[in-house]
């Protein structure tokens, strides 16, 4: 049955609609991009599935056409550690690609989700080809590294709200992830396993930047109206009866 199958086994020739939310593709020469489109392949992920695994070598270079991802890794003590989720149009693993290290986090898909890879080779012949490949390449590390660090301080926070607020901002990041637009479809529940708090705290938080005029809940997702305010502006804790 397909369910038992790895996502490597299941992987396939994309479509074209999937090719067209591939945003570094339009950056690449005739040549180049005919290249990359003859290697790239997509999985289609059930829930659960892990796209790569701590201690696994790399093989792809990774992103999503649609679903949502989690990036994570424990701690000795058995903690999760999220660095962060990945929505449609993110690419991830670059540095560990250039480098050809082994993974050093999970990658796992929290809802069915659609997964593309460009094989490591290909990626590298990219990089020697291609200046529009590099650029978009050299703007993942750049934003990528601003992200993670902004991660390490949502970590340190202890008001509910304000880790909410930061990870829904990180999460409409137009560089990171180009594919979201105004509106990102996520549950409650998977926001919950990305902030690393529970469904009804996570409620309570959306339902008071909703109050704020900041985000507006959706039937399956969240509009963003104040991007600059989910990303600074200071929520005060509130206290519960």
């Amino acid at each position: 049955m397909p369910s038992e199958l790895t996502l490597h086994q299941r992987r396939r020739d994309p479509t074209a609609d999937e090719l067209a939310g591939i945003p570094w593709l339009a950056l690449l020469g005739p040549a180049e991009r005919e290249r990359a489109v003859a290697d790239i392949k997509v999985g289609d992920a059930l829930a659960g599935d892990y796209v790569c695994r701590v201690g696994r070598p790399v093989t792809y270079w990774f992103g999503v056409v649609e679903g949502l991802l989690k990036m994570s890794n424990e701690t000795a003590q058995g903690q999760t550690i999220t660095f962060s989720g990945l929505p449609p149009g993110g690419w991830f693993g670059e540095g560990t690609v250039l480098k050809r290290e082994i993974y050093r986090y999970n990658v796992q898909a929290l809802r069915r989700s659609t997964v593309a890879g460009l094989t490591a080779d290909t990626f590298h012949w990219l990089l020697d080809h291609s200046i529009g490949f590099n650029r978009f390449v050299m703007n993942q590390l750049n934003e990528r590294l601003a992200q993670f660090i902004a991660a390490r301080e949502i970590d340190r926070m202890n008001n509910p709200d304000l880790r909410v607020a930061r990870n829904l901002a990180a999460l409409f990041n137009p560089v990171l992830f180009p594919g979201v637009g105004e509106v990102l479809r996520i549950t409650q529940q998977e926001l919950a396993y990305l902030v690393g708090l529970s469904r009804q705290r996570v409620n309570e938080a959306l339902s008071s930047l909703q109050e704020q005029g900041i985000i507006e809940v959706e039937y399956g997702g969240l509009r963003i109206l104040d991007l600059p305010s989910l990303r600074s502006a200071p929520f005060p804790t509130r206290t519960h009866a």
